[in-house]
């Protein structure tokens, strides 16, 4: 239990941490806070395999979220080269 609690706290740990840069008049602190809200939501629960069911949607969420700052810098850097 202990190995999925680190996980979990981990996995907390990144997405307020990719939550920093989320776009939007008030995003990172909107973003921060439907994760808090996520996690205290779910922090009843016991049963492992809805913990790590839970595990991979919360990682399913960081790789999108690292996704959208991908394009969005990808974007970025395309405007200004191609502005010639």
């Amino acid at each position: 239990m202990s190995e999925l609690r680190s996980k979990v706290i981990q996995l907390y740990k990144h997405l307020q941490f990719l939550g920093r840069e989320y776009p939007g008049v008030n995003g990172p602190q909107k973003f921060r806070q439907q994760v808090r809200d996520a996690f205290l939501k779910n922090k009843d629960e016991t049963d492992p395999n809805k913990i790590k069911a839970l595990l991979a949607q919360g990682r399913y969420v960081a790789k999108e979220v690292e996704a959208l700052y991908s394009l969005k810098k990808y974007r970025s850097i395309k405007q200004r080269y191609s502005q010639e």
